[in-house]
């Protein structure tokens, strides 16, 4: 039994989640929720890094499930959890560890990227244009005339600014913020001193056109990375590019693993007397697909065509299998009984005991069943005021 659901309620799955759903949600909202494209509630990208922290890891989430976020905790508060921006990192691959063994690198830029079943299957090259920040040549990267630069007297060279603030006698609280006048950056240029190109800025924005490739048999979540090509900063290595792939739902079918799955309606006497049906596959091919003669197809029953699945990643001739879940489609009434009953099993014989009530069957509607079970219930209330002698007249207060 869970003790809280906190956690799955900020991800959006049930407490029975398992480990791809948690991901799979995660990877979302992250990318939805992220400081870069929603920057006024930096605080949700920190409740969503948190939830999938604890969640992803089956230790961390037992605990959780058994005893709560207190249980996490353990009594040492938030500071047991990671930056968000590391979890955030270390899911899309690379980011903080890498950063701190080698020279400062900026942070990956993640994109979202629509594919369809088709692209995956057949494999494809799609376009993502996108702007970045690259170094000013005109002023390369200095800002503004050689020796422009000073520092910000401000927050003497910081980038913030910190303030006292009095809560009461005897109380302050320290208030750090970023730096208003140089905005982080620890240093200022004059003004007729800096670059006209970039406006002291240090970096422009450009535009830039990368070509993505998908390979046969990629999966949903994975990433593409391109190193090297995220946002430009003097004396920073430039961070990547990571495109994540997000496959769309198709109308027919569902991919599982290396499997495809997909649903056939069939009609009655298709089932009892044989088939012969077509499917188009994703590369649009067509195959032909029939039963044996006498085979029989009961309703949901599961046949497959083997190697006829999703290619394998990096080995797109190893494919999976199609899976094919039939639905028999039942008359809503028959005609000519006697005909058809000649070419089915006979009936068993019934032997009613004497004294047995006959009725007739009806259709089930679920709202009339809890309609029912309403009035049962408050006719049940009414019974159990009688018995103790309330549910006749009411009783009413004398006044005196």
């Amino acid at each position: 039994m869970v003790k809280e659901t906190a956690y799955y309620d900020i991800l959006g799955v049930k407490p029975s989640a398992q480990p791809d759903e948690i991901k799979k949600a995660y990877r979302k909202l992250a990318l939805k929720f992220h400081p870069d494209k929603n920057p006024e509630d930096p605080e949700k990208f920190k409740q969503i890094s948190q939830a999938y922290e604890v969640l992803s890891d089956p230790k961390k989430r037992d605990l959780y499930d058994e005893g709560g976020e207190e249980a996490i905790k353990g009594g040492g508060g938030s500071s047991q959890f990671h930056n968000p921006f590391d979890v955030f990192d270390m899911f899309f691959g690379g980011g903080a560890s890498s950063r701190r063994r080698g020279p400062t690198k900026g942070r990956n830029a993640v994109h979202q990227m629509k594919v369809s079943l088709e692209d995956i299957y057949n494999g494809a090259t799609r376009k993502l244009a996108l702007q970045k920040n690259v170094i000013c040549q005109k002023c390369e990267g200095r800002g503004g005339k050689e020796g422009a630069v000073e520092k910000c007297v401000t927050c003497r060279g910081t980038g913030v600014q910190i303030k006292m603030q009095q809560l009461g006698p005897m109380m302050m609280q320290q208030i750090q913020s970023v730096c208003s006048d140089c905005r982080g950056q620890g240093e200022r240029i004059n003004a007729k001193n800096r670059c006209k190109t970039c406006q002291g800025r240090k970096v422009i924005k450009e535009s830039k056109i990368l070509e993505v490739h998908v390979d046969k048999g990629m999966s949903d979540g994975e990433n593409i990375r391109f190193h090297g090509e995220g946002d430009q900063e003097p004396g920073v290595e430039p961070g990547d590019i990571v495109v994540v792939l997000d496959e769309e739902q198709h109308d027919v079918y569902r991919r599982r693993g290396i499997d495809l799955l997909m649903q056939m309606e069939l009609q009655l006497v298709e089932a009892l007397c044989g088939f012969r049906k077509t499917i188009t596959t994703l590369d649009k091919r067509t195959l032909i697909i029939s039963t044996l003669p006498g085979e029989v197809i009961k309703h949901n029953e599961i046949k497959c065509i083997m190697n006829e699945g999703m290619p394998t990643y990096r080995n797109p001739f190893e494919k999976g299998h199609l899976i094919i879940t039939f639905d028999v489609k039942f008359p809503e009434k028959l005609h000519h009984i006697a005909d058809i009953e000649k070419f089915l099993p006979k009936r068993e014989e019934l032997v009613v005991p004497e004294g047995a009530d006959e009725h007739d069957l009806v259709e089930y509607d679920p709202e009339e069943e809890k309609n029912h079970q309403y009035r049962e219930a408050y006719h049940d209330d009414d019974d159990s005021d009688d018995e103790f002698g309330q549910g006749g007249q009411r009783v009413q207060c004398a006044s005196h």
